[in-house]
């Protein structure tokens, strides 16, 4: 019989960290193919960053390791974290830590040698679009029924968006030879005219097959898993590494898939990756919890799978309600009690007013605004909030979400009470009044060219008065070209938007603003519109349900037309002059995901918004799980007076029950913790860090807390240690 192997022991010794017997064994995985089930907060890149250290600390050359990424982001905070545990930073430079994106592009360029044009920023590739657009109509206008071909913003932005989703799925990829356009759109999920556009916007970016001219968001991605599976042999020319680490695997999709499966396929290969299947929320760009569930087992048999349980973001009060609500085993490794606090409204404006209370007492705690988040399930929901947060003077950022002023449908409406009052130099930003533009070429179905509508950008940049001749433009007058599938002039809507103009320009500029706006929508038919330019309903119905929250504000006010002009703008102003990266962030929680906070604020947790009835109840789980658990110290769940129009989320917490666990396994911890590590623990928070910091403490990144170390004078941190 063979002698057992001693246990391994590990090589590298982290700086400022003692790792858990989870992570260490994951630090010490020797099997082939390594999945890490982790939960939220579980401090995948600390572990993932052990892994690449022990193997560091056995020799393997840094060149030999590839790390991947989804973001840019998580890529930088991989490398950081490196750093911080005490791998030397000559050896960080040498790694190969990289988003999928960036090492495809990396491998298409190494084997072609081509130098494609990068086109990341949707602007750059919308000539491209509109042309694929023109080569469509050319082709099928008169002949398919289904056709509807549209050139503005919103149709631009949505194309744009479904030719990503259709690639990072590799849907393209599907044998549709003997099927009709009709069966292809049923399979593919996607409308013929997407379909067909699609396919006329790759045949211009890979020039007719001779090779890609450029490439925008996932092109890359999706070029290099085409080729590996093609004739070109490419598979064979990827490098040969020797370790292979992923982070966020619940983003992936079937190009990264098919990206990943090649390079660990190879036998001196090992690969680790994390993912946490309760976090997939971009089904749009191909997600799915498949691949942490099935795809990896099925393609390697003999995986291993490793366990992340413990919490290193929050303390046990939230980690055990997460446990409850997704129905798995959820701890946390700190001894930090994170507050579960539950207002109630009655009205959205209501809702509004407890967000404010929330932000005050954090402030009255000593914390900082920057360190709060306001999370909320769709952007609609914001606009009696902003309301609110102008009104007290309380500084906030949107940088992912438009303030609800900014967004195309609002925009069309006050891009036709400037016409009709004669006053689009209110709105001062040369952006924003192009904006307004596109706006009101998209909700009034105006099909005009790209040139055309730049052109009279410029014109109206030098002259604002101008707005208002958007509706004299002619076909004709679009670059000498007449499209019969663009044609404006038998256009019932932008007809119905003209005569509309032309009632406004007729009201008292002092009759009530709610009066005026709610008979203007109906005139030009905004929500109909709407239901038409997005094929989603869902989409659809947030724009309706923006429109009426709109109209809510106006009743609220009691301000005649004029008065209400000049207060939104005079609004617009005070915001955008207090917003500053020390506010507050309001955001949509599904951009939340990677990021962590103090404070997070969830508010209108009601049962028709979150869950939303016409979205999949398990993306709404996911969603929620990923929006609460971005905190460390405190949540806020805002949820309606009446019992029975709360969200069932807050009920599937079991916070009663919950609440008492969380206080005997913080109780535990208290008491066991400081024998255990020989380190006494401080209740230092985020914005006293630099004074504990100058006095000599130290961060221990796994449990997020600062320590100091035994043997030293604790006498200096006397009012940071916990009694």
């Amino acid at each position: 019989m063979n002698a057992a192997q001693p246990p391994r022991t590990a090589r590298f010794i982290p700086r400022g960290l003692t790792p858990t017997a989870e992570q260490l064994a994951i630090q010490l995985a020797q099997h082939k193919t390594v999945l890490i089930d982790a939960n939220a907060g579980a401090a995948k890149t600390t572990t993932l960053a052990l892994r690449i250290g022990e193997a560091l600390a056995r020799n393997l050359a840094p060149e030999q390791i590839l790390a991947l990424t989804f973001t840019p982001e998580a890529r930088d905070v991989l490398a950081a974290r490196l750093l911080q545990l005490g791998v030397a930073p000559a050896l960080v430079q040498r790694l190969h830590i990289l988003t999928f994106e960036d090492f495809a592009r990396w491998q298409l360029d190494t084997i072609d040698g081509d130098g494609v044009r990068q086109c990341d920023d949707a602007r750059l590739l919308k000539p491209y679009a509109l042309q694929a657009m023109d080569r469509v109509g050319a082709r099928y206008a008169g002949r398919l029924e289904q056709l509807d071909l549209q050139t503005h913003s919103v149709a631009l932005a949505h194309f744009l968006e479904v030719q990503c989703q259709l690639k990072a799925s590799m849907a393209l990829e599907q044998d549709v030879e003997f099927m009709d356009l009709d069966e292809i759109s049923t399979l593919l999920g996607v409308p013929v005219t997407d379909y067909l556009t699609t396919i006329e916007y790759e045949t211009l970016r890979l020039d007719g097959g001779a090779g890609a001219v450029f490439r925008g968001p996932l092109d890359a991605s999706y070029d290099l898993a085409c080729n590996l599976l093609g004739g070109a042999g490419l598979a064979a020319q990827l490098p040969d590494y020797r370790l292979v680490l992923c982070d966020e695997l619940h983003d992936l999709n079937e190009a990264a898939f098919r990206l990943l499966d090649t390079l660990i396929s190879r036998p001196a290969c090992f690969f680790v990756g994390a993912g946490d299947r309760d976090q997939v929320i971009y089904g749009k760009l191909g997600a799915h919890d498949s691949y942490l569930r099935e795809r990896f087992s099925t393609r390697y048999p003999k995986l291993q799978r490793l366990p992340l349980t413990y919490s290193f973001r929050h303390g046990p009060h939230l980690a055990h309600a997460m446990g409850r609500f997704k129905q798995k085993p959820v701890e946390s490794a700190l001894d930090l009690h994170t507050e579960i606090r539950q207002p109630h409204y009655r009205d959205s404006d209501e809702c509004a007013q407890q967000v404010i209370a929330a932000l005050r007492q954090w402030q009255q705690d000593g914390h900082a605004l920057d360190q709060c988040a306001i999370l909320l399930r769709e952007r609609h929901q914001s606009i009696a909030l902003e309301n609110a947060l102008i009104d007290a003077a309380i500084p906030y950022r949107t940088p992912a979400m438009a303030g609800y002023l900014q967004r195309d449908e609002i925009l069309f409406l006050r891009g036709l009470l400037a016409i009709a009052l004669q006053d689009f130099a209110a709105i001062k930003p040369a952006q924003l009044r192009a904006a307004v533009v596109d706006a009101l070429v998209a909700y009034s179905e105006m099909g005009f060219g790209a040139g055309q509508i730049d052109h009279f950008k410029a014109q109206i940049a030098k002259e604002p008065s101008l707005l208002g001749e958007l509706y004299l433009i002619e076909p004709a007058q679009r670059d000498g070209v007449a499209d019969d599938y663009r044609s404006v002039a038998a256009s019932a809507t932008r007809r119905g938007v003209i005569d509309a103009l032309a009632w406004l320009g007729t009201q008292d500029r002092q009759r009530p603003a709610s009066e005026v706006l709610r008979e203007l929508c109906e005139r030009v038919q905004l929500v109909r519109t709407a239901r038409r330019i997005f094929v989603r309903p869902y989409a659809a119905e947030v724009v309706e349900r923006s429109v009426q929250a709109l109209l809510h504000m106006a009743e609220r006010s009691g301000l005649g037309l004029l008065d209400f002009w000049q207060a939104l703008n005079q609004r617009e102003a005070a915001s955008l002059s207090r917003r500053s990266p020390k506010a507050v962030l309001v955001e949509c929680a599904a951009q939340a995901k990677g990021k962590e906070f103090g404070h997070v604020i969830l508010p209108y947790l009601q049962a028709d918004e979150f869950p939303h009835p016409r979205q999949p109840r398990g993306d709404e789980e996911n969603l929620f799980y990923v929006a609460a658990t971005r905190t460390r110290q405190r949540l806020t769940l805002i949820s309606p007076m009446e019992t029975l129009q709360r969200s069932c989320f807050i009920s599937k917490m079991q916070l009663p029950e919950t609440s008492v666990t969380a206080d005997a396994a913080l109780l535990r911890r208290q008491t066991q913790a400081p024998a255990a590590t020989g380190r006494t623990y401080l209740t230092a928070s985020f914005h006293e860090k630099d004074q504990v910091k100058a006095l000599g403490a130290q961060f221990d990144m796994a449990r997020r807390s600062w320590y100091v170390e035994s043997g030293r004078d604790l006498a200096p941190f006397a009012s940071w240690i916990k009694k």
